[in-house]
């Protein structure tokens, strides 16, 4: 290929790009260009064919039509490893490494460097991956097992080990998902420096601050197909929220205020082993509480508890006045306690499996005589909270693992909506997921409002933590150490609270 290529000049050019799935039309004719040394970031709701055109570009997926030009040649790769040969990389949330080896043996995996007699040169791998990690400027053990690291040098590993293999192009998604500010800053940092040795980054977030902090362009990807690819500089945050979801989100955060007076849950002097002390707190009908705090401050260990997956060592807690012994997630179901897991993958949903199973899971015994399903009520059910929960799927039996990830959410909600449960933990409800669909799962969050249920909400955004909480409860080191109403709260005063001064960092707990 051509190495001349020099920066500013079209890199990557993507020329009515079109993927078919069953049913599904992913993407529509997109066509768009990439220049060499910029940062581009691709933006676009839950399901806009970001993902698609990305696996498409490092060969996990083939086109249905179109050309990709990379260099001015036309490319089409089979696999990830002919993309990466050719200086193609793609580093994705879910990291691609292996635990049990070094730094440096994760790095040159599957390019050895061999001596004089042909054995691999440990010495000489060792030297190289060092050579990349000072390139870098970053702090990491070769020597280290990578599965002692936490995942922002894991994510420097994954860059190195992309730039051993001289790539061109680097390709990344979601990668501040679980990274905390100082580890953002530092990558950040990385992204700006390899932008001045060349390379092109391809930046993907639904985190629009970070998009107008690192990108030089921006491409909006809505419903499968290209709506524009402007300049940050020539965009408000406003701007691209509206090229995103195709209207002007007025309202970000749809607050109502239909709390009563009728406690439903009640937590007294709660401890466990050291990592819970003595919460207290109540939940009323038809209040939000949010819960605040930095990552470890013990949020989802105090979801965690209350739901039974967790056990207490003491304190009590009382469910409509009577107080209540739950030592597992079956206890609280039947307690009318629902739980929206933070990862909703692996625990929310059970991916191999459909639509309808998925919400039919928490009902079964209530739509089944004799062991047998009624299978007219389950899909009464099913169409009620797709229509209600505005699930795009394009059947009842489509596996829930081929579903956006904003889709996802809306079937674990579902799942308990039609379950019709009282009291709701919500941990990071909107982690992952686009502008307009959460605003979608706001809305959503009202309608269980409306019902008289309750929500205790873990979140780790300030903005949806005020902008939707009665009341924000904010906790460090397994302590609340605030209580504050909605008309007192503000980010200064929850930020005191959660941490002393400074800023409220990470993703999750």
């Amino acid at each position: 290929m051509d190495k001349t290529i020099k920066n500013g000049d079209c890199i990557l050019r993507f020329e009515n790009v079109t993927k078919r799935f069953p049913g599904v039309l992913a993407l529509d004719s997109v066509s768009f260009d990439v220049l060499k040394g910029e940062v581009h970031a691709l933006v676009g709701e839950n399901g806009a064919g970001k993902s698609t055109l990305i696996k498409i570009v490092t060969g996990v997926y083939q086109k249905t039509s179109g050309n990709i030009l990379f260099q001015g040649i036309p490319i089409d790769y089979q696999n990830p490893h002919e993309a990466l040969r050719n200086g193609v990389a793609a580093i994705y949330q879910e990291l691609n490494l292996i635990p049990a080896l070094t730094v440096a043996e994760n790095i040159f995996m599957g390019h050895h460097f061999k001596n004089e007699r042909g054995f691999v040169d440990w010495k000489k791998i060792k030297e190289e991956a060092q050579k990349l990690i000072d390139f870098l400027e970053v702090d990491v053990d070769v020597d280290a097992k990578v599965g002692t690291l936490g995942v922002a040098k894991k994510q420097v590993v994954e860059i190195a080990k992309a730039l051993s293999l001289n790539a061109q192009v680097l390709i990344m998604d979601e990668p501040t998902a679980a990274l905390a500010k100082k580890e953002i800053e530092t990558l950040f940092r990385i992204i700006r420096f390899l932008k001045t040795q060349g390379v092109t980054i391809i930046y993907i977030s639904h985190h629009l601050d970070e998009i107008f902090a690192i990108a030089d362009r921006v491409t909006v990807l809505r419903d499968g197909k290209h709506v524009s690819t402007n300049t940050t500089s020539a965009l408000s945050i406003d701007d691209l929220i509206r090229k995103m979801v195709g209207r002007k989100l007025t309202e970000q955060f749809p607050y109502m205020n239909h709390q009563s007076k009728d406690e439903i849950l009640h937590v007294e002097n709660l401890n466990r082993n050291g990592i819970l002390h003595d919460i207290s707190f109540s939940l009323k009908k038809g209040q939000i509480v949010g819960l605040a705090g930095m990552v470890g401050s013990g949020r989802t260990e105090l979801l965690r508890a209350i739901y039974g997956l967790d056990p207490i060592d003491s304190g009590k807690i009382f469910v409509k006045g009577q107080e209540v012994k739950i030592q597992s997630p079956q206890d609280a179901i039947n307690l009318g306690i629902a739980l929206l897991p933070e990862e909703r993958k692996t625990q929310g949903l059970v991916l191999l499996l459909s639509v309808i199973d998925n919400i039919g899971l928490p009902s079964l015994t209530k739509i089944s005589t004799r062991g047998f399903i009624n299978d007219k009520e389950l899909n009464r059910i099913t169409a009620e909270m797709v229509q209600m929960m505005n699930i795009k799927t394009p059947s009842f039996d489509q596996k829930v693992m081929f579903l956006s990830g904003g889709n996802q959410q809306k079937v674990v909600l579902g799942k308990w909506f039609a379950r019709e449960c009282d009291i709701y933990l919500f941990d990071e409800p909107t982690r992952g997921i686009d502008v307009g669909a959460k605003v979608e799962i706001y809305h959503l969050m009202n309608k269980l409002i409306e019902r008289g249920a309750a929500i205790l909400m873990v979140s780790s955004e300030l903005p949806e933590i005020l902008g939707m909480s009665d009341q924000i409860l904010v906790m460090k080191e397994g302590r609340i150490t605030g209580q504050l109403s909605r008309q007192n709260a503000n980010q200064e005063e929850v930020l005191k609270l959660a941490i002393g001064g400074g800023h409220l960092s990470g993703r999750s707990d």
